[in-house]
């Protein structure tokens, strides 16, 4: 059995790779900043727009919390698909990446990351 998942990637559909999934969840050092949001945002829709290897694309912020297994303390996430393992190591390595890391790092206090392949 074969499924096929989409995500939405600005306003068009684009299927999602479930051979490797990379979700990312970021804490801004200051999330009431309305300079530091729109800074982060910029740098990271710019890397996204600019990554040879992320294909699906979904920047998010936690919506107001409905259970108590809900953690909604996260400024900001990020889910990206890959084809593959190598893929998403390339991606790790590309200049896009990297600037954005320089760009923003400074904005955040935590971050945490879950890689995924599919079953």
């Amino acid at each position: 059995m074969t499924t096929v998942t989409f995500g939405q990637n600005d306003d068009k559909m684009t299927e999602f790779d479930a051979n490797f999934s990379h979700t990312v969840f970021f804490w801004l050092k200051n999330p009431d900043n309305q300079a530091d949001r729109t800074a982060f945002e910029t740098s990271l829709r710019k890397f996204l727009d600019n990554s040879g290897y992320a294909k699906t694309k979904f920047i998010g912020t936690p919506p107001k919390a409905s259970r108590d297994v809900v953690d909604g303390s996260f400024t900001y996430s990020l889910i990206v698909s890959f084809d593959s393992a190598e893929s998403q190591q390339a991606y790790q390595d590309e200049a896009p990446h990297k600037l954005f890391i320089e760009e923003s790092e400074k904005l955040w206090s935590k971050v945490i990351v879950y890689d995924s392949t599919g079953i």
